[in-house]
């Protein structure tokens, strides 16, 4: 790919958001319905290609969070934002359900103050079972169950198409996704802000900070000393689809300081996935599966379900979470410099994303962004169907008589098919690679992990690269 020039780019944007995750292409969005001119900047060559890419991708209701923090409250708000906006765009979600699991004396002495947790965070829903329901609820559970906690609302969303959905919004409503930036300097001065990065320079009033693992770095550059993130490594199994019976409801565990411990959950892909495990770092880049991690998810795993083990591991993978030393979301304003931090955003940002995006909004205005909202705004985006719940294109009859390419199927494990590709590599936010396509449609996702379609894969994204997308020389998506 050729690198487009380092040369500063000509306009000044209103405001500039630093990260393509869920979090940072919500705010862009949320800003991108008002009149200014927003810039969106990552440092990948995709939006959603870093910590979001890896969630555990829980619709929470945010029944466990701590009463009274910034995150309990915009977690609960999240919800019911994530999930009106989920059912506009098309966003697969599925109402599975969960139940926590008490498997000694301790955790079953613990179910009650969760229960009155949930009550405080504005959640009356959940209800104690003892072990007998537990095990008419997940039968497959191995022995040992106590009770358990019923959680009714909790759902499972595919985060790689929410991520998606709130970057092509964005860039709809105006936003320009600046990819393959990373801000190496900042210079504020006293009407606009300057945003070194490796693809040259970015110029704004206002400076957004959601780069997630990298949020304390951006944080320093503009002078602060606030908060150090720690990479936390979460490693998981995927089983094969041959599982999915085993585990219709999300299985979580009682959760400790560490977090919310390892969990079964079935996927919106109809897998059924074992984990996180919970590992601090030093690397910020280390996303390699570790022997420890594998040995550690089969003892958990023989322990809450033994069945599970002895099928097939569809895959292993492992994503970092922006662990940090401040016991809630850190969402900051500083006026004078017209620079707003959004750090600390655990996995639960998934489900709060668009709250914290109102937030942020609202933040900004008090600090002294001029906002007007637009009566012009497009309707939002509707996603492509990945998930398994609902009908996919190779199921469409009449979407194939009208576009034969929709039926032929090129991952014949995923069932993704010729026309799906081709969509993913001319969308508005467009694939740039094959893991881009992955995870657009699911190709190469499946039993042989492209084994099979890499190279049909590979060759339709080579035949539509003329497009902006698949191999675009262009950064700047307008």
């Amino acid at each position: 790919m050729t690198a487009t020039p380092h040369r500063p780019h000509d306009d000044v944007y209103d405001v500039a958001v630093i990260g393509g995750g869920i979090v940072g292409a919500a705010i862009a969005r949320e800003l991108s319905g008002y009149d200014v001119r927003v810039a969106l900047l990552d440092a990948r060559d995709d939006v959603g290609d870093a910590t979001s890419k890896a969630n555990t991708a829980i619709l929470h209701t945010g029944f466990d969070a701590k009463p009274g923090t910034l995150e309990s409250r915009l977690v609960a708000r999240g919800y019911h934002l994530l999930s009106a906006y989920a059912e506009a765009t098309g966003i697969p979600v599925e109402h599975t359900g969960a139940v926590l699991v008490a498997w000694t004396d301790e955790e079953l002495g613990a179910l009650p103050g969760l229960k009155e947790k949930a009550e405080a965070n504005g959640y009356p829903h959940c209800r104690i079972i003892d072990a007998d329901e537990v095990y008419r609820l997940v039968p497959d559970l191995g022995e040992g169950v106590l009770g358990g906690l019923t959680v009714p609302d909790e759902s499972i969303i595919c985060t790689w198409t929410t991520n998606l959905a709130l970057a092509t919004d964005a860039r709809q409503r105006g936003t320009t996704i600046l990819l393959e930036h990373a801000v190496t300097g900042v210079d504020t001065g006293d009407e606009e802000t300057t945003l070194h990065t490796s693809a040259g320079d970015v110029r704004a009033r206002w400076v957004v900070n959601a780069a997630g693992l990298g949020a304390d770095h951006i944080d320093r550059l503009f002078g602060h000393d606030r908060f150090t993130v720690t990479p936390r490594r979460g490693e998981l199994f995927v089983f094969d689809k041959l599982t999915r019976p085993m585990v219709n409801k999300i299985v979580l565990p009682v959760p400790s300081s560490r977090g919310k411990g390892v969990l079964i959950s079935p996927t919106i892909y109809g897998n059924v996935m074992l984990g996180p495990t919970a590992e601090d770092l030093t690397d910020r880049t280390d996303t390699a599966t570790s022997e420890d991690g594998f040995d550690f998810l089969l003892t958990k795993g023989e322990r809450l379900m033994p069945r599970l083990l002895a099928e097939e591991v569809t895959a292993s993978y492992a994503g970092l979470r922006a662990a940090i030393d401040h016991p809630d979301y850190l969402v900051e304003a500083t006026p004078r410099q017209r620079y707003l931090l959004v750090g600390g955003i655990r996995s639960t940002g998934l489900t709060a994303g668009i709250a914290i995006a109102e937030h942020a909004r609202t933040l900004l205005e008090e600090a002294g962004l001029a906002l007007s909202p637009r009566a012009d705004l497009p309707e939002p985006p509707r996603m492509p169907n990945i998930g398994e719940a609902t009908q996919r294109p190779y199921q469409d009859a009449d979407l194939i008589a009208r576009d034969p390419a929709y039926g032929t199927i090129v991952c014949f494990c995923e069932r993704v098919t010729e026309g799906e590709i081709r969509d993913a590599c001319h969308a508005p936010v467009p694939a740039r690679s094959l893991e881009g396509l992955r995870r657009r449609t699911r190709a190469m996702n499946g039993r042989c992990q492209g084994f099979f379609c890499g190279a049909a894969v590979a060759a339709l994204r080579e035949k539509h690269h003329t497009h902006d997308g698949c191999r675009s020389q262009h950064k700047d998506y307008r």
